[in-house]
């Protein structure tokens, strides 16, 4: 058998990710492991293949492709949240850095302890980090891969397996709280108004607790209009508010009481319609740039994106795919949704053109040296294509050219490319990994990567409860501070998708990334 897999890659590519998904599909104290037992399944069977004199390998260059898809549809999923993150989001980078920082001190005070050489320190120190351009960085600063290899393969298993239980941990917590791990439902609700201030659209919604949105206004013994945001609300009009049900039962004390009334049952004038964002000259707009309200009298009250309803908010950025909820005149219905494109394959549709354009660019970044006092390095190829999917995920299109995907779409790529990089990854780790274990430096590179991951995990969750950040957001952050693909596809797969995960991923992941190829040098270089 295994002379079999030896000869045909594909078939062993194939087997392993087959295998590891039905195993990463069993329950184990109400938990599975998901995606990630794809790379324990091909360790495994790699470190069976050498026992059994067979080197079992998946060609780097399959690696490297589902590594940059992978990376890449991360960055278009997050994009578009991202940089709005970004502004509030830099103490978390600079802590992520601190934290990096404190593991490379653990890994250079306690290897000296044991007496191990550098440039094994600087390898120890690149596996229990899961980062194999770090692994690079140490290898060509020492000038010979050997011992960096051997640190790197002997701290590798628990790197994944520590972050893991991290991760786990802080979505057990997140789950542990009120309701908050998840959106709560928007409902909707008719109010009449009893204040007599005479209050716009705009200024209810700027004073009112929570997210909410107004579709609707009546005034009394006139028809229904949209609400527009300088529409002034009276005493004793109807006003359609949807929010969570906190924020309306706020609102509906501000403003009146519920009514028994339904407004929006009234379709004599206006309708409601929800349409699918395939337009790419609209993708990666905000719901004002999109003139619905100037060109068709319309209000989005609501935007659905995969399973999740989300108040639509002026500033909301729209992505491929998402299906807005548009109120609007009813002769006006059929030229808006035009306008939107509603075409199903907007769930679908990959987007070749624009794929490849951020492929192309982000390997280009990726492999551009950057110059150092001791040399260069390069971000690599996951960094440069995560980059380059986080500027194409907000940007949405260029000119004409879409640039973007559907979140579906975006989202069935990731898990592929996800899947053919853990095989990858898994059969190199395993090749290495016996061989290591029983080799005389053995245990004391593994009781330091064990002291590696552990001091970096506990430092993550620190730092991040410090920041006040979610603990579902943290999640993504443990894996994108790991730089560890697997983390995040286990965090994923437990949190049903959540976008806070694969957001908290990206905002740290670029800046993990530098700083461990800077670290990994430093501690080859400086003893």
């Amino acid at each position: 058998m295994f002379e079999i897999l030896e000869s045909c890659p594909l078939l062993l590519l194939t087997l392993l990710v087959v295998v590891g998904s039905l195993l990463g599909q069993i329950k184990i104290a109400g938990a599975t492991l998901g995606p990630a037992a794809v790379l324990f399944t091909a360790i495994g069977l790699t470190a069976w293949g050498v026992s059994n004199g067979v080197e079992l390998t998946i060609p780097e260059v399959l690696g490297s492709f589902g590594l940059i898809i992978f990376t890449y549809t991360v960055g278009i999923i997050s994009g578009p949240n991202f940089f709005g993150s970004l502004r509030r989001g830099w103490p978390v980078m600079l802590s992520t850095v601190a934290c990096l920082a404190l593991a490379a001190l653990v890994a250079g005070g306690l290897g000296r302890i044991l007496g191990l050489p550098n440039p094994l320190i600087a390898g120890t120190f690149a596996g229990a980090l899961n980062n194999t351009p770090s692994l690079a960085a140490a290898s060509q600063a020492a000038g010979d891969a050997e011992l960096p290899a051997v640190g790197y393969s002997i701290s590798y298993l628990w790197g994944v397996i520590g972050m893991m239980l991290a991760a786990a941990w802080a979505i057990q917590m997140g789950n542990r709280e009120s309701k908050s791990a998840t959106a709560p439902p928007l409902e909707q609700r008719t109010i009449r108004v009893d204040d007599d201030s005479d209050l716009t659209v705009a200024e209810l919604l700027e004073h009112s607790p929570g997210s909410v949105t107004v579709s609707r206004v009546q005034h009394e013994n006139e028809p229904t209009v949209v609400a527009a945001p300088d529409e002034r609300l009276h005493k004793g009009d109807l006003v359609s508010v949807i929010g969570p049900h906190d924020a309306l039962a706020a609102v509906t004390g501000k403003l009146g009481h519920a009514s028994s009334v339904d407004i929006i049952s009234d379709r004599t004038y206006l309708d409601s319609v929800r349409a699918t964002l395939s337009s790419a000259k609209l993708a990666g707009r905000r719901i004002d740039e999109l003139g619905l309200a100037e060109q068709f009298g319309a209000h989005v009250s609501r935007v659905r994106r995969g399973d999740v309803d989300m108040i639509a908010s002026p500033d909301f950025v729209v992505q491929m795919g998402d299906r807005p909820r548009v109120v609007a005149p009813r002769d006006q219905l059929a030229p808006l949704r035009a306008h939107l494109g509603d075409s199903e394959r907007g769930f679908s549709d990959i987007n070749p053109s624009g794929l490849a354009l951020g492929l192309v660019i982000g390997i280009v970044i990726g492999i551009i040296p950057i110059p150092l006092p001791t040399g260069s390095f390069t971000l690599g190829l996951a960094a440069g294509t995560l980059l380059t999917g986080l500027v194409f995920g907000r940007l949405g299109h260029i000119g004409r050219l879409p640039v973007s995907m559907p979140s579906a779409a975006a989202n069935s790529l990731s898990a592929l490319g996800m899947l053919v990089f853990l095989a990858y990854a898994g059969t190199k780790a395993g090749l290495q990994f016996g061989a290591a274990m029983t080799s005389n430096l053995g245990w004391k590179a593994a009781v330091l990567g064990f002291a590696i991951t552990t001091t970096t995990a506990v430092a993550f969750l620190v730092a991040g409860r410090l920041h006040k950040t979610g603990w579902i957001q943290l999640a993504g952050q443990l894996g994108g501070g790991h730089t560890q693909p697997a983390v995040l596809a286990f965090a994923n797969t437990r949190t049903g998708f959540d976008t806070r995960v694969s957001l908290g991923y990206a905002l740290v992941y670029s800046t993990a990334m530098v700083a461990k190829i800077l670290l990994a040098q430093m501690l080859v270089l400086v003893g």
